[in-house]
C-alpha cells in the first residue's frame, strides 16, 4: 500500500462538519470560518532525517525547508500564511547548537513572510530527527485555487525549472508565495498545485481531481542545467526530461488557465517577475491520462514522481 493508497482509505474514516469547504485532497485543508471575505486554509507536513533531509545537511536550511513546505502549500492555493506551530522530535543525545540553528533557519523565513511562530511540541524520537509544522492562513473568498478546476483546451504552465532539487535546491528554495497571489489576482486560475513529488506525480493529482487529461510537450518542459549537468556526467543515470518529471522536491508552481488567457499571462509575467522563468508545457485534455507529445510523436506518459512506501 503506497501514500495516496493509505490516505484514501484512512479519509473514510475521519468526521467532518459544516466548516469544511475542501477536506483531503488538495494541498491545504480550506475552512470557512465566518470571517469577512475571507476562507481559512490549514495544513501540516513533516520533514524526517534521513527522507527529507542528510543528518550532516546544514541546520539552518533543514529548519528553511520544514516551514518552507508549508509555506509552498499555502502559495498553492493563492493564500496568506499567518501562524504556525512547531514539534520537533529529537534523539536523546541531541546538540543544542544544532536545534538552535533549525529553529534560526525557521525564523527568517517566517519573519520574511510575516509569519508568527506561536509554540509547538518537543517530544523524543530515539532513531532520528523529525520536524512537524502546522501552519494557518487565508485566502480571499473567490480566490482559492484548487486541483479540481482544471478544463479541457486549458493551458499547463509552470514556473522556474524542474529536476536535479536533490543537489542542493531542495534546502533552499523559495515558496511561490506573491506569484501564486499575483497569478490569483489578475488571472482566473482554473487549478493549481505545487511541485513536491515531481510533475509527473503533481499533475496526475490536479488530473484525477479534475477528471481530465493532459499532453505534455518534451521540448516545452524546462528541464534544470543541473539535471542535465548531472546526466552528462554521468552522476544521474536520469535521461534530463525524465529527471525534471520525476525528481520532485522542485516546489514550483504548476497551473491551468484558459489557453485565451496564455499569451496576455506570458507578457505580464515577463514584467512583473522578470527574473523567474514561466514555461506553456502543454494542454489538458478530455480524456484521461497524460501523454507526451515528442518529435511529433505522442506516447503515453507512464512516469510517476515520489511516492513514500512505494
Amino acid at each position: 500500500m503506497n501514500e495516496f493508497e493509505l490516505v484514501e482509505k484512512l479519509s473514510r474514516l475521519l468526521p467532518t462538519n459544516e466548516s469544511v469547504v475542501v477536506g483531503i485532497g488538495d494541498d491545504c485543508a480550506v475552512l470557512d470560518m465566518g470571517l469577512p471575505g475571507r476562507l481559512q486554509l490549514f495544513k501540516t507536513d513533516a520533514v524526517v532525517e534521513g527522507v527529507h533531509f542528510a543528518a550532516d545537511a546544514a541546520a539552518e536550511k533543514v529548519g528553511h525547508k520544514a516551514l518552507a513546505r508549508c509555506l509552498s502549500d499555502i502559495a498553492a492555493m493563492a493564500g496568506t500564511p499567518t501562524a504556525a506551530l512547531i514539534t520537533i522530535g529529537l534523539p536523546s543525545r541531541f546538540q543544542f547548537a544544532r536545534v538552535r540553528a533549525i529553529y534560526a533557519g525557521m525564523s527568517a523565513l517566517a519573519r520574511r513572510h510575516e509569519v508568527a511562530i506561536v509554540g509547538g511540541e518537543t517530544t523524543a524520537s530515539p532513531e532520528r530527527m523529525v520536524i512537524s509544522v502546522s501552519l494557518l492562513g487565508w485566502v480571499e473568498k473567490g480566490r482559492c485555487a484548487l486541483r479540481s478546476g482544471a478544463r479541457a483546451g486549458d493551458a499547463i504552465f509552470v514556473t522556474g525549472e524542474l529536476g536535479g532539487s536533490l543537489s542542493g535546491k531542495h534546502l533552499k528554495f523559495e515558496p511561490r508565495l506573491d506569484e501564486a497571489r499575483w497569478l490569483a489576482r489578475h488571472f482566473p486560475l482554473h487549478a493549481m498545485i505545487d511541485l513536491s513529488d515531481g510533475l509527473a506525480g503533481d499533475l496526475n493529482h490536479v488530473l484525477k481531481a479534475s477528471r481530465v487529461g493532459a499532453e505534455l510537450l518534451a521540448d516545452a518542459v524546462p528541464v534544470s542545467r543541473t539535471a542535465k549537468r548531472a546526466f552528462q556526467e554521468k552522476t544521474s543515470k536520469k535521461p534530463p526530461l525524465l529527471a525534471a518529471l520525476t525528481d520532485g522536491e522542485d516546489f514550483e508552481l504548476l497551473f491551468t488557465i484558459a489557453a485565451t488567457d496564455a499569451v496576455r499571462l506570458r507578457e505580464s509575467w515577463q514584467k512583473k517577475f522578470p527574473g523567474l522563468r514561466l514555461s506553456c508545457i502543454g494542454k489538458i485534455t478530455a480524456g484521461r491520462g497524460m501523454a507526451v507529445r515528442d518529435k511529433g510523436r505522442v506516447r503515453p506518459l507512464t512516469a510517476h514522481g515520489y511516492v513514500h512506501f512505494a
